[in-house]
């Protein structure tokens, strides 16, 4: 298939997704025709109103947007050839080989992949400006056999200019969602429209599996089957290794408030630090199945089809891939400089940011007990000392019970050592007298001064009865941790870290109509929401607006701890009924016309609810 036919099948589609409106809009007019004969004028109209409005008035918006739209202006570090000699002496020689010209430009992105783009005129007739993408990742932990098959794969959407259809399928796809977007769910011509567009979809979406197989004899004409089918092998690889590094070392010091002050350059170093626990995942087979709607054909099926492809074995080269880029690390830096929102974050050195990272994870953990203490014993000031007392006086184990509410109290006394151990540790940290000594290759490890490990859990098992507090203490005393160390820093939990579970538009919080988002923490009220028939999409525009935890502090949040009961009275719709420690009741009432964000949102608060209502 040409890559003219694919432009002009692009069309075609996109011009039909029109026609539909057309007929739609046709059938509308002559049932108003025809509703006039039956009924009066003017109610005819109004009965019809809204399949005019979403056959013509949505289609158009949507298509006048979609023509003036431009795709996103370029992304990441510019590289010229004067910052990266030697990677624009390899490209411009790849692109010879494959037989297309070279890209006007290369930019350097945080992402593990590569990719081209093209800004065509003329539905792609025309060619326009051609820009290469490279992920640092790839740069940082490929050879150079692997990189130039990337970049042949890349340079080969070009001489198969398959980068013309992107004006096109740019277009069609912004037009077709903006229409469907302005249909509400419930008008029957959303039915139609939403058939065609996964038919579109489906189309557009099997033209692009046979590009990226297309692109990849590109790959094997440079360097060869080995080198192609490495270079796959390794992607995966890489954006695992990608997401264990932000989701472990990154992501939790980030939302404590931290930034590294060399984000990416960390990626190299873990990388090194765990090449065997890499080379395990290099071992097993690729991904093999598929699904009609990717754009990419597996992994395991690409590899097959390149093991079928003439060789073109080219001298290996398993020099670090970096090579073609002098200085990486300061390029990393400066890219993120220039992708990195850092806000009021406070930028550390790695060893000092996992430091950081983990104190404040363990405050958070803390600060869990001291509210729950606070509750407890009444006092405003809830900390390490009045658990202490607590010992003392021998009111502890009540007060652990609630911690384990399936043990006796003496279980629960037992049970509560680790996190009698967390809060020692929280103390020590906080005065000094231990640090979360950074590793690439291992979890954080707890030091003392003296830069040994250090166990506090038989110290914490002491602390826990009061025949062996004393000792406990002593020994506290002896290590220079101060137990007044161990104080509360958040009286009220936040919904920092929290994940969104679902959600749920116009339901009655009081009698008053709100949308509710379900985290992980608590739930997030938001006061005048809005037309209940548009609660789903705005639910979705809600939520990909802002990190939910910044929702949460925008608007109402009642944390789960703070819930002593919950009581419901009615599933479908929900109407539950929410006792608060502060005394308070909250009655959540569900409508018929409240809508959801997912199906699954109203039995996940439910669960919630109930979960709250077995404490």
């Amino acid at each position: 298939m040409s890559a003219t036919f694919r432009a002009l099948a692009s069309v075609v589609m996109l011009a039909g997704f029109y026609v539909v409106a057309l007929l739609q809009l046709g059938a509308a007019l002559a049932l108003v025709v025809w509703l006039v004969t039956v009924i009066p004028g003017l109610l005819a109209v109004k009965l019809t109103l809204p399949l005019i409005a979403a056959s013509g008035g949505a289609v158009l918006v949507a298509l006048w947007k979609a023509v003036r739209s431009k795709p996103e202006p370029p992304h990441g570090l510019p590289l010229g050839p004067d910052r990266a000699p030697e990677l624009w002496r390899t490209v411009r020689e790849l692109a010879h080989v494959v037989g297309t010209r070279t890209p006007d430009e290369i930019r350097l992105v945080p992402e593990v992949n590569a990719a081209v783009s093209e800004d065509t005129k003329l539905l792609g007739l025309v060619g326009g400006r051609r820009i290469l993408y490279i992920g640092l990742p790839l740069l940082q932990a490929m050879n150079l056999d692997q990189i130039r098959s990337v970049l042949a794969h890349e340079l080969g959407h070009y001489s198969g200019r398959h980068t013309r259809l992107g004006g096109v399928a740019y277009r069609g796809r912004l037009a077709i969602g903006g229409t469907i977007g302005r249909i509400g769910p419930r008008n029957p011509v959303g039915y139609v429209f939403r058939g065609y567009a996964r038919l579109y979809l489906l189309v557009d979406n099997a033209v692009s599996r046979r590009q990226e197989l297309e692109a990849d004899r590109a790959s094997v004409q440079v360097a060869g089957r080995d080198a192609a089918a490495s270079a796959l092998r390794e992607l995966p690889v890489l954006d695992a290794a990608w997401g264990f590094f932000h989701t472990r070392y990154v992501q939790p010091g980030w939302s404590a408030g931290y930034l590294p002050d060399d984000l990416f350059g960390g990626f190299a170093e873990i990388v090194a630090a765990r090449a065997e626990e890499l080379a395990k995942l290099r071992a097993s087979e690729p991904e093999e199945t598929g699904s009609r709607w990717d754009t990419h054909p597996p992994i395991g099926e690409r590899i097959a089809v390149i093991a079928a492809m003439p060789d073109n074995p080219a001298a290996s080269d398993d020099r670090p891939a970096g090579t073609l880029l002098p200085d990486l690390g300061t390029a990393g830096r400066q890219l993120q400089e220039l992708v990195v929102e850092a806000g009021d974050r406070t930028r550390l050195p790695w060893p000092e940011f996992t430091h950081a990272m983990v104190a404040a994870g363990m405050q958070r953990m803390a600060d869990n007990v001291y509210r729950a203490l606070g509750r407890f014993t009444g006092t405003e000031d809830p900390g390490l000392p009045v658990l202490l007392e607590l010992v003392e006086s021998r009111r502890f184990p009540e007060f652990a019970e609630q911690f384990f509410p399936d043990h006796t109290r003496k279980e629960a006394v037992g049970e509560f050592v680790d996190v009698m151990d967390t809060l020692l540790v929280n103390a020590a940290a906080t005065a000094g007298a231990a640090y979360w000594r950074h590793s690439w290759s291992e979890p954080a490890r707890l030091v003392g001064r003296d830069g040994e490990p250090l166990d506090l859990t038989e110290i914490a098992a002491l602390a826990v009865r009061p025949e062996t507090l004393p000792e406990a203490l002593a020994r506290l005393a002896a290590l220079g941790i101060d137990p007044e160390q161990g104080r509360i820093v958040q009286r009220r939990a936040s919904a920092d870290g929290s994940r969104l579970l679902a959600g749920l538009a116009n339901i009655k919080v009081d009698g008053v109509e709100h949308d509710i988002l379900v985290l992980n923490r608590g739930l997030v009220l938001i006061g005048g929401p809005g037309k209940a028939d548009k609660g789903t999409k705005r639910l979705q525009e809600l939520v990909s607006s802002v990190p939910v935890a910044e929702l949460a502090g925008r608007h109402q949040f009642l944390p789960f701890e703070e819930f002593t009961g919950a009581a419901v009275q009615k599933q479908v719709p929900l109407k539950a009924q929410i006792a608060l420690h502060d005394g308070r009741t909250i009655t959540l009432h569900e409508q018929w016309s409240s809508e959801l964000l997912e199906k699954k949102s109203r039995d996940t608060l439910l669960e919630a609810l109930q979960t709250v209502a077995q404490r």
